[in-house]
């Protein structure tokens, strides 16, 4: 695809990550015009939107009809899907896989059946969960050779996914990237998620949470260096591939807590262990080597406390945001048993 796109249809775009994408273009090539399919559920608004002068069709990426009028207003020579839209959270996959099944696979499904009838290109979001967990001691890192082992409902619906994609590419001869990328974190994130949850327990002088004895290690980056990775491989990726994209952003639970317990001045001890997740993964970690040698990619947040900073400042300045839901997800997880 070039870099001169006049249309990007985003689904997914008014959830944390598609959003960021939505903001992180508007910011970086305003002259693109940006189309939002989101189904709106808990996890997206409106709100997230404000200010990008992004248009957003409220709809569900599995309704065939939807899906195919939008992708029929792109150009095949220039314009482009980029697929966030995804049931992403592992806990919820947990109590009801079935929101999960729908989405990430039928909705996938029905998104490249239209891309193939129109001609149009894609790029589709995974994650690094797909392929399972990596042992404590560093040795290894996930590579786009690396053998799928899924352990959630929402990690093997997401390989699932990306298997579709794939093999649309190989049957189909549809042009299409993809991408697998590591935690993101950043602003306009539900707080269900690891990071706003404890900002916002503190914010709302509540007890940080942490599952077990926090040694499980994500490879975290910020929600901006990961859609500039995405317009990179838009702009320069090779057809088929797949695209790891991680910042060497390795930490355990207990070392990102206690640096956002130390960005809001308490105690690293001031906090509750809980029960450990069913299922939980010990360690992600990417070889994002081919983005940066082959595509010239380099995050901007090298520094994750930096990042988190300002992650924390978004957080206290847009109460308004999120102080609506904080008490049904806290409600929600004591009624799971998950602390």
């Amino acid at each position: 695809m070039a870099a001169t796109a006049e249309r990007i249809l985003v689904t997914g775009g008014a959830g944390f990550i598609g959003s960021g994408f939505v903001h992180y273009t508007a910011r970086t090539r305003p002259d693109v015009q940006v189309i939002v399919l989101d189904k709106l559920t808990y996890a997206g608004s409106r709100a997230v939107l404000e200010g990008t002068g992004a248009r957003l069709v409220v709809g569900d990426v599995a309704d065939a009809y939807t899906v195919d009028s939008l992708i029929g207003e792109l150009d095949p020579d220039t314009d482009a899907v980029v697929h966030f839209a995804a049931e992403s959270h592992n806990d919820n996959s947990l109590d009801d896989p079935s929101p999960f099944v729908h989405t990430n696979l039928v909705g996938t499904f029905t998104l490249l059946e239209a891309v193939r009838r129109r001609g149009v290109r894609l790029h589709h979001v995974s994650t690094d969960e797909v392929y399972g967990d990596l042992p404590l001691d560093g040795s290894a890192r996930f590579t786009e050779h690396t053998a799928y082992n899924p352990s959630s409902p929402y990690s093997a619906s997401k390989a699932g996914s990306d298997m579709l994609v794939r093999a649309w590419v190989r049957s189909f001869g549809i042009t299409a990237t993809l991408s697998n990328c590591s935690n993101n974190y950043g602003p306009r994130q539900h707080i269900e998620k690891f990071i706003p949850r404890q900002i916002t327990n503190i914010l709302t002088g509540r007890r940080p949470k942490l599952y077990g004895a926090g040694r499980n290690v994500r490879d975290w980056i910020h929600v901006d260096d990961h859609n500039a990775a995405v317009w990179r491989i838009l702009e320069a990726g090779e057809n088929g591939r797949t695209y790891l994209i991680g910042a060497d952003g390795e930490r355990s639970n207990l070392q990102v807590l206690q640096s956002i317990l130390r960005l809001m001045g308490r105690a690293p001890d001031e906090f509750d262990h809980v029960a450990d997740r069913p299922g939980h993964d010990l360690r992600y970690a990417i070889d994002a080597g081919p983005l940066r040698s082959e595509l010239g990619w380099e995050p901007h947040y090298v520094d994750m406390d930096a990042g988190l900073a300002d992650t924390v400042d978004w957080y206290r300045d847009n109460r308004g945001w999120w102080d609506g839901a904080k008490d049904v997800v806290e409600d929600r997880y004591d009624t799971l048993g998950w602390g």
